[in-house]
Parts: structure tokens; sequence; C-alpha cells
């Protein structure tokens, strides 16, 4: 896996692990042959590409498609809430520089809750 596809892998596995309330040792304990609470921690981060068993094996225990941990953008994502759709639609039309100046405060503000 290359960098960026770590990174967003490893978002989407945290983003769904917190949508089902799951704490990274509970997710760890419900992969079957259990993953180490470091190794879930180092795909979140990014830091470990993973093999397609171990896709495979978090997409089980998070109750998702595979397909679900490389992107939100499937039209039955269990990420893709009403909210999350509407506030796509109204940031879709927003210039690339607008965007960047948006990601950027959503960083600053998700890093220092």
């Amino acid at each position: 896996m290359d960098a960026e596809l770590k990174k967003r892998f490893g978002t989407l596995v945290a983003a769904h692990r917190k949508r089902r309330g799951m704490t990274q040792q509970e997710l760890a304990d419900a992969t079957t042959p259990n993953l180490s609470l470091n190794m879930i921690g180092r795909i979140e981060t990014g830091k470990t590409g993973v093999s397609l068993a171990t896709i495979v094996n978090l997409a089980k225990a998070l109750g998702v498609n595979e397909a679900e941990l490389f992107t939100a953008e499937l039209p039955n994502s269990s990420l893709m809430t009403p909210q999350l759709s509407a506030l796509t639609v109204r940031l879709s039309s927003l210039p690339e520089a607008q965007l960047e100046w948006l990601a950027r405060l959503i960083d600053v503000a998700l890093d220092n809750p």
C-alpha cells in the first residue's frame, strides 16, 4: 500500500470503529485471529500496510463491506449519513482554495478537542 492509501484506509477503519462505539482494544479483540492493540493503532494512523486477510478480518469485525474501508463514497456506505450527504453537497460547490482552508480548519478542530 502506498502512504496515501494507508492513511485513507486507517482513517476509515477508525471512522467505522468510532461509529460503532468501539475502542481500539475492542476492535482488536473482535478480530479473528486477534490483531494487537498496537497493530490497530498503527493501521489507524497509516503507519503500516495490511494484507488482504487482515482487510477481510477488520471488515468482518466492523460489520462493513471490505470496500468501505477504502472509500466512504459508496452508495450504501454506513458512514454516509443524511447529514454527511447534505454537507458533501454543500462543500462540492466550493472552490479548491476554500476546501483546502476548511480541511485545515477541520484538522485543527479534531486534533485539539
